[in-house]
């Protein structure tokens, strides 16, 4: 290690059992990443990087969720079972984690359900420093190609959820807030997450 650099190690986190085995060929979309079937390579953090968003206050687009609690967003529960996932509507639809204080972030982990192969629609991942969005906003993920959210084009891929759910590395910004976007999926047009993990650590 180079004099003066920062120590840094594989980000850990504990992943669910996974739930389909084998390569989803028939799923179609136009802006899809090819599936490896491959695990993703470990990805490194700063030494001393936890999960902030473990057991924080999460709230969303639906007072109601159609079915689940915000609660389950970060619980710690990545299971693809029937009582480890928020369902909110048809149509755009969000969940914010508040971090309760400014936070460096390195990645975020999200899982959508995994229970069968599917790709959920404009996703999109934004950090800022308020509540609503506008100090230090950032987006960090956006898989949305043609505009249909309406928060910008992305240049992201969409891609097929799986056990390991999807890593986001974040160059550390400075956040409070994580809002997470999406517009149905391939299986039908409600919107899910299981889990979301903010991997970082908070500001003196």
């Amino acid at each position: 290690m180079v004099a003066g650099a920062e120590a840094v190690i594989p980000l850990q986190t504990n992943l669910p059992k996974p739930a389909f085995t084998g390569t989803p060929a028939f799923l179609v979309s136009p802006n899809l990443e090819k599936v490896t079937g491959r695990l993703r390579e470990p990805f490194l953090v700063p030494a001393g990087t936890v999960n902030l968003a473990a057991g924080k206050l999460a709230a969303g687009s639906q007072e109601r969720p159609v079915l689940g609690d915000y609660r389950l967003v970060t619980d710690g529960n990545k299971e693809a079972d029937g009582r480890s996932f928020l369902e909110l509507g048809p149509g755009l639809q969000w969940v914010q984690i508040d971090l309760g204080a400014p936070c460096t972030i390195r990645a975020i982990l999200v899982w959508h359900y995994h229970g069968e192969p599917r790709v959920y629609r404009d996703v999109v991942v934004q950090t800022a420093e308020d509540a609503d969005l506008i100090a230090g906003l950032q987006t960090v993920f956006n898989n949305d190609h043609d505009n249909s959210a309406g928060l910008g084009v992305g240049t992201d891929r969409e891609y097929v959820e799986t056990f390991e759910g999807r890593l986001v590395p974040v160059p550390g910004h400075r956040a409070r807030f994580v809002r997470l976007y999406s517009r149905g999926n391939t299986s039908d047009d409600m919107n899910h997450l299981v889990e979301v993990e903010v991997h970082g650590a908070r500001l003196p």
